[in-house]
This record gives C-alpha cells, structure tokens and sequence, in this order.
C-alpha cells in the first residue's frame, strides 16, 4: 500500500523530542484496515518513507486513534523542514 498526505511539522517534547506529521484520518482509517498483519507491537506499523527526495524508514506511532510520522533528524535537515512547516511525505506500507 502506498499514501501520500500533506502535513504539518510538530513536536513532541517528551523525555526525547521529536518531529512528526499527523497522517490524515482517510489514509488513518487505511492503515489501521491493515495495521494487524504487518505491526510488531504497540500498534508501531513499519514503512518505508520519503519527504522531498530523501527516502527513509521508520514506524508509524499510533497516537489519538490515528498515526504520526516520526521524521528523522537527518531527513529534515537534508530536505530544509522545520518546526510547522507543510509537507508532503509519501509512504509505502509492506503487506
């Protein structure tokens, strides 16, 4: 299965920041359609990403009854994002 979503970079100020994109509600409802037969615990959902032309992996988090996408430090910097900025990011879902 492969998504592509706009989103807006946030933050999460826990014990260890992070930056994320919320994955909008439809392509949500997808995910979780399949999550069960490719998750390896905790609702985490493993993909393959890219924002702009870097490509990378990570595991979508579970959060509110939806996904979050977790961006790499290095991600962001290759590709300029910043706090709040919008992007596109595509991801590929392996089932």
């Amino acid at each position: 299965m492969e998504l592509e979503f706009s989103g807006v970079v946030f933050e999460w100020r826990g014990p260890a920041p992070h930056h994320f994109v919320r994955v909008p509600e439809a392509e949500a409802e997808l995910i979780a359609d399949t999550a069960q037969a490719v998750t390896y615990g905790w609702g985490m959902v493993p993909v393959r990403g890219w924002l702009g032309e870097s490509e990378f992996t990570t595991s979508l988090w579970p959060q509110d009854g939806g996904y979050v996408v977790p961006l790499k430090a290095a991600v962001r910097r290759a590709e300029g994002v910043e706090l709040d900025d919008e992007v596109v990011v595509r991801l590929r879902i392996h089932v």
